[in-house]
């Protein structure tokens, strides 16, 4: 174990929570959330972390500088679990953090809440089962799963953040909630990445993309839509991105130097705060892929193989939704808001099959309804929320 364990995710996805409940033994914990305590660090940093008491530093992206005085005292006396720092942005993503910690930590994301986790069964979806399973044995897997009655857009609506998920069951107390969010996003946590002086302009870019939910990212384009430069558009992604709010999913492509360089696929973070930004209250077919989504990249998180979530397009217009590539295997997955799914459905995943041959897994359609069937041979339809 690493002398420092950095937890990261959006705010309020129940970083602080975590760390204070869930970590072992008695530790001092430190919040820089307080303004105090922030003023504290910038005049004495090494008074805050100094001693051999375990130390909690939460929503340390407040005041970077702090973290040359965590390596100091890592690199004078390290001891496993030592650190435990919280943060609302990815801190190898900021500019303003100019002092490493590699060698010296492990880096977790919290993202929002999964369904099952909603549901307090302390998991994501069946997505390890299924690459474990020989495909005949899905539709038996999928089968045995608990029918939980669920209605996706209403899912959709709650999002993952564990406040308006669970707490909140109207829509109105929900957007009192994603309206004092984005306020003390725009107001407070962005301003610790980087100094925007537009906020107008930066909460319109974030909604344009809210609208542009599964589609690729064309920076101009978004550009013109709300009469901002490329290069403002490109900064301002990338600071949603940093602060966990914005994903852009990689395009798979066997050549990865391909890989880079083809457009990602734009999702949020959290589905319910992308309905409340984008002002919509019905939810569409894109906000159940990102329900899905938000699942896959739990699972990928906390698993200890390494895999990857990715999208496939061709220049033909033949595309899946989502490529899980793990375990030297591909297991292309589609999306559709539609209770009866048909074979029509299905063709970007048999061709994505017809393309790959032997490295691909079946495909996997989600739909809303409740059949699970083999449309193709190598297909398989299943209600979503068996799945998640």
């Amino acid at each position: 174990m690493m002398p420092a364990v950095v937890v990261t995710g959006a705010r309020q996805t129940g970083k602080s929570t975590l760390v204070r409940e869930l970590a072992p033994g008695p530790r001092r914990y430190v919040s820089l959330d307080d303004l105090d305590t922030v003023d504290a660090a910038r005049r004495d940093p090494e008074a805050l972390v100094g001693g051999n008491e375990p130390v909690i530093l939460d929503e340390v992206q407040r005041e970077p500088r702090l973290l040359s005085a965590v390596k100091s005292a890592i690199d004078r006396q390290r001891s496993p679990g030592r650190f435990l720092l919280t943060g609302s942005a990815d801190l190898l993503l900021m500019g303003r953090v100019s002092e490493s910690l590699a060698g010296r930590a492990s880096y977790l994301s919290l993202r929002p809440m999964t369904r099952r986790e909603q549901l307090g069964l302390g998991r994501c979806g069946i997505w390890e089962e299924l690459l474990a399973e020989p495909e005949s044995e899905w539709a038996e897997l999928v089968a045995a799963q608990p029918d939980e009655s669920a209605d996706w857009r209403d899912s959709a609506l709650r999002g993952g953040m564990p406040t308006p998920s669970i707490h909140l069951a109207d829509g109105a107390e929900r957007s009192i909630w994603f309206d004092g969010y984005v306020r003390t996003y725009l107001e407070r946590d962005l301003q610790d990445l980087s100094s925007i002086s537009a906020l107008p302009d930066f909460r319109r870019l974030a909604r344009a993309a809210c609208l542009r939910l599964g589609q690729t990212v064309n920076q101009t384009e978004l550009g013109r839509d709300v009469a901002l430069a490329q290069p403002t558009v490109h900064r301002y992604l990338n600071l949603l991105e940093a602060s966990h709010l914005l994903v852009r999913v990689p395009a798979y492509s066997v050549n990865r130097t391909k890989r880079l360089i083809k457009s990602p696929k734009l999702y949020w973070a959290d589905v319910g705060l992308a309905l409340h930004l984008a002002q919509l209250d019905e939810p569409a077919g894109a906000h159940l892929e990102n329900l899905v989504l938000g699942d896959l990249l739990a699972w990928r998180d906390a698993r200890m193989q390494r895999a990857e979530v990715l999208h496939w397009r061709t220049t033909a217009g033949e595309e899946a939704d989502f490529v899980i590539e793990a375990d030297n295997r591909l297991l292309p997955v589609e999306v559709k808001a539609t209770r009866r799914p048909r074979l029509r459905d299905i063709g970007g995943l048999r061709a994505f099959a017809a393309e790959y041959g032997q490295e691909a897994r079946a495909g996997l359609l989600l739909h809303t309804g409740d059949a699970i069937e083999w449309l193709a041979p190598n297909v398989l339809a299943a209600p979503w929320r068996r799945v998640l």
